[in-house]
């Protein structure tokens, strides 16, 4: 069922509110849309990229209805503190899960990440939190008033390295979404956030490029004198 189907069966219509992350794909705020909500946009936890308990909880009144909790990169959300919220304040809590993937997929690739967790230098590396299955590997390049992590992503595909920036816009800065509110971290991560490839298919070989690669790349991230 989808997200705007299970918003409708639960009752959620025209005029609630449904809190929502920016961080992301645009699809579950239009869900709320075709629910007939408004989506309401909350700030994320900068560990997980998921949405915070507190945020969320500042971001309720009396029109809310719902909260939608996205797992974000192999990673789950808080669900348990999301309940809670939800629980505190008689809400709906929905999950918008990520595909399922083979055993044997998910260990691989946390075996790549291990290796690059152990390896990385300069760059800050994602938290190894219990359940992460990694669909995206995802470091932060921390800026210094300089766009560092776009020059950064440069410089790593023209040594060969398949990196993309994850979320390139938040739903909040969207046309159709545009929203005076402040997330800080949410606004933080899409600056900085870099996905490196952690795929079943990489050979050590491969991996070993990416981490020389980085690596070499350390002068990027020091600060302007």
């Amino acid at each position: 069922m989808s997200t705007a189907a299970m918003l409708r069966a639960a009752g959620v219509g025209l005029g609630d509110e449904v809190i929502v992350p920016a961080f992301g794909d645009v699809e579950v705020a239009e869900a709320v849309t075709l629910a007939g909500g408004l989506p309401v946009f909350a700030d994320i936890d900068p560990g997980t990229y998921c949405l915070d308990p507190v945020a969320v909880a500042a971001a309720v009144t009396g029109r809310t209805a719902a909260v939608v909790a996205v797992h974000r990169f192999g990673r789950p959300a808080d669900v348990p503190g999301l309940l809670e919220v939800g629980r505190r304040h008689g809400l709906l809590v929905l999950q918008e899960g990520e595909s399922e993937e083979p055993y044997d997929e998910i260990a691989q690739r946390r075996q790549r990440a291990a290796f690059l967790d152990e390896r990385l230098k300069g760059v800050t590396t994602p938290e190894a939190t219990v359940g992460h299955t990694y669909q995206q590997y995802v470091v932060r390049v921390p800026g210094n008033g300089r766009p560092d992590r776009d020059a950064f992503a440069r410089a790593l595909r023209a040594r060969g390295v398949d990196c993309r920036v994850p979320v390139k816009t938040p739903v909040h800065r969207l046309p159709e979404f545009r929203r005076c509110v402040s997330l800080p971290e949410t606004e933080r991560a899409a600056d900085e956030t870099l996905a490196l490839p952690v795929d079943a298919s990489l050979t050590k070989r491969d991996m070993q490029r990416i981490v020389a690669a980085c690596n070499a790349l350390g002068g990027l991230l020091q600060p302007a004198l």
